[in-house]
């Protein structure tokens, strides 16, 4: 390991002491915030989606900025002039751990894991775009560090906000359909990438390719990576399945309770070594919850399942509940009980679930008194293992049966083998 990031471990206090006041975690210090006092926030990956995450926490003190590329990053840097700039998030969490209390990540997906756990672990809350993690280690590391450092986490499924999921949770919850049984999800587009490219271009003024492969194995750079394309590569990302599939499968998660599938079996075109597919069909089963009944969930991407093959569901549709006394269709901003006929003079329970004050707002506010937040990294840890081991059933081409308390697979020591990775030398979780 590279001593200059071989950094102590702190204890975060997050105790709450009197109305509106709360103990953040820091390095050296904890330090009170009043509600309505602002954070100080470093956004890490400041371009593209960072872009985005950062004006919805303008709000606050922007106090650094980080990204490898200058020219992706470019606008975010002219707009705060007096934030500190950095390409590497290691040396700004290392030169500014005593003036930061939060932190939003908005990396690829190889970096969000080792970002957000390396700055949990110093103290500091922490926001990170969806997936939460490339490995299930690291999702499982993640939801540990937050929980015992008692920080303010969320990840950036930015849907589960909104007032048309809340809806669709209290139908499911009021019996609607009755019980239901099956969930399935499907995304009708998806890329994928092919075999490596073997010409090595020159890397663009401004970007700091060694850095921007953190964690990963080295391979030379290549346009067919960044700025977008690293999604189609198993090294950096997880495929369309791993692009969406936290936003889609988030809604079956809240509705039905879910946490740990028992099996996971998936099918698509034949595995390649580095290279995500054109398209998957994931197959989880879930126990039984209480009350309710096991339930199966799937996911495709591209090639329809046969549910939406089978039934003239209007084009808006990716979502479908299928329950005891009927379906229902969903989407991010839709909702629709099925048939129609059936369900014409349905009475709708009135609305019980509260108005979220905004994703971003329940995180901040959640740093500043220790409110909870709906996407917090033990939920959304679970739903982000839940795609990943889609893909290693996809990758093995087994049927799998999975020990989620024991974080193993119990009849395939080989899909034990993608759990987790060995890092490049100077890089941590």
């Amino acid at each position: 390991m590279n001593p200059r990031f071989n950094r102590r471990r702190f204890l975060a206090t997050a105790a709450s002491s009197g109305a509106g006041l709360l103990l953040l975690g820091s390095g050296h210090s904890a330090r009170g915030y009043q509600a309505n006092e602002k954070l100080n926030i470093a956004v890490i990956g400041a371009g593209g989606r960072g872009g985005s995450n950062l004006r919805e926490v303008a709000s606050e003190n922007i106090v650094a900025l980080c990204d490898v590329d200058e020219r992706r990053a470019g606008s975010s840097f002219k707009r705060y002039p007096d934030a500190k700039k950095y390409a590497d998030y290691r040396e700004l969490l290392d030169e500014m751990e005593t003036q930061i209390d939060a932190v939003v990540v908005s990396t690829p997906n190889h970096v969000h894991a080792p970002a957000s756990v390396t700055a949990m672990r110093m103290g500091k809350h922490a926001y990170c775009e969806k997936p939460l993690s490339h490995s299930i280690y690291e999702a499982r590391t993640a939801a540990q560090v937050a929980g015992e450092k008692k920080l303010a986490t969320q990840m950036g499924t930015q849907i589960h906000a909104t007032e048309n999921y809340r809806r669709i949770v209290e139908l499911i919850r009021a019996g609607a359909i009755g019980e239901v049984s099956e969930c399935h999800c499907f995304l009708r587009g998806g890329g994928s990438a092919a075999d490596r490219p073997t010409d090595t271009p020159p890397i663009p003024p401004g970007l700091d390719w060694e850095t921007w492969l953190g964690p990963a194995p080295y391979r030379p750079y290549h346009p067919c990576y960044v700025p977008h394309d690293w999604h189609y590569w198993w090294d950096f990302g997880g495929g369309a399945f791993g692009n969406m599939g936290c936003h889609y499968l988030d809604l079956a998660f809240w509705a039905l309770d879910l946490r740990h599938p028992t099996t996971i079996q998936a099918e698509g075109p034949p595995a390649h070594a580095e290279s995500t597919p054109a398209w998957e069909h994931c197959r989880y089963e879930f126990s039984a919850r209480g009350d309710r009944p096991p339930v199966t969930l799937t996911w495709s991407h591209r090639k329809p399942p046969a549910i939406f093959a089978e039934n003239k569901f209007p084009p808006w549709a990716w979502g479908v509940f299928v329950g005891t006394k009927g379906m229902l269709l969903a989407s991010y901003p839709k909702r629709m009980l099925w048939p129609e006929e059936k369900f014409a003079d349905y009475e709708p329970p009135e609305p019980s679930i509260p108005r979220s004050v905004g994703h971003h707002q329940e995180w901040i506010t959640a740093c500043k008194t220790g409110s909870p937040t709906t996407c917090n990294f033990d939920y959304s840890g679970a739903v982000t293992e839940t795609v990943l081991l889609g893909n290693i059933a996809y990758r093995t081409g087994q049927k799998l049966e999975w020990d989620g308390a024991d974080m193993k697979f119990t009849n395939c020591p080989e899909a034990n083998g993608y759990l987790q990775r060995e890092y490049r030398p100077g890089w941590t979780c």
